[in-house]
């Protein structure tokens, strides 16, 4: 190697460590030390990646927290898991399906029934790269359990949520909501399809039913919140091509968040106190952002919102509006 092309390559590895270093530097961390003694919290996709380690940051905290999780084997070893590191015994596990609406509405009822309060609501779960199928509910899959699910299982759980006041709603979004080419009349990919436009205009989605949330629920005390966790390498790529995930897992896995630093926002959204009264935000890094034009459109998160109860069939003694 000549003595220019060393001086070349040195310098090619500075740069990728200062990009490194400043990824780790900008990289948002809960700093609240709040206790959540007596506070029941439900996690969606607890089992693995951000879900588990937010369930486990909360458990930490004291709190009860339900993993409410599709594949159950995985969920109780998660749980163990859990229990183990933290020493809180109230970690629970509960079948939630959001490819089923059936299985939402088993969920909710159960959940109306055998708990007393819930205080936060974590809507983490979501699925990237899945393909075009539909549902038993005949909704669009990627979109079923990124968006159609939560909404559902958010306002059933509503009622609980205003009885427990104060109380907070957190949705996992993504930065991708940004290059969402959304329709509202393509909802579930009636037009046309792609799995990633699936994906973005989902994660749109998320902040806009937040937003909506936050409007419908001012004055009850429950807050209703969005956010980016960043860019982590979790099981929501496990459905991805080859060539994606060859990508995401091999180029960018340097530069990523590990899952610890990507639950860091939720959490904040979750316990901390400067958040408590802070309704209808976008978070990235545990601080308030900008999010797309479109996610600030209230028209369009009031047909969203509409249309969503249609699709997914509310009736009007589960409406808690």
């Amino acid at each position: 190697m000549s003595f220019l092309t060393n001086i070349y390559f040195w310098a090619f590895i500075f740069i990728l460590l200062g990009i490194k270093l400043y990824f780790k530097i900008t990289t948002g961390i809960c700093m609240s030390i709040r206790r959540l003694d007596g506070k029941t919290v439900i996690v969606t996709g607890a089992n693995t990646g951000i879900g588990k380690e937010t369930a486990r940051d909360l458990a930490r905290r004291g709190a009860k927290v339900i993993l409410a999780c599709r594949d159950l084997k995985k969920a109780e070893e998660a749980s163990d898991e859990i229990i183990a590191s933290t020493g809180n015994i109230n970690v629970k596990v509960q079948h939630l399906d959001l490819s089923s609406l059936s299985s939402v509405r088993q969920f909710a009822e159960h959940i109306n029934k055998t708990e007393l309060r819930l205080d936060v609501l974590i809507n983490n779960a979501g699925a990237a790269g899945m393909n075009h199928k539909l549902t038993r509910d005949n909704l669009s899959i990627g979109m079923q359990v990124n968006h159609f699910g939560p909404f559902l299982l958010t306002c059933l759980l509503v009622g609980l949520l205003k009885k427990s006041a104060p109380s907070r709603i957190v949705m996992v979004s993504s930065i991708l909501h940004k290059y969402a080419n959304f329709d509202i009349d393509n909802l579930n990919s009636e037009k046309w399809f792609g799995s990633t436009q699936v994906y973005n205009c989902s994660k749109l989605a998320n902040i806009l039913v937040a937003n909506e949330l936050a409007r419908r629920l001012k004055g009850t005390g429950v807050t209703a919140n969005s956010l980016h966790p960043g860019t982590v390498i979790t099981d929501v790529w496990r459905r991805a091509s080859r060539i994606t995930k060859a990508f995401v897992f091999g180029i960018l896995k340097f530069y990523v968040k590990d899952s610890v630093e990507g639950a860091q926002t939720t959490i904040h959204l979750a316990v901390s106190e400067e958040v408590e009264k802070v309704s209808g935000k976008y978070f990235v890094d545990c601080k308030e952002a900008k999010p797309s034009k479109l996610a600030l459109d209230e028209g369009l998160a009031k047909k969203l919102w509409e249309k969503s109860e249609m699709m997914v069939g509310l009736k009007s003694e589960e409406n808690p509006f």
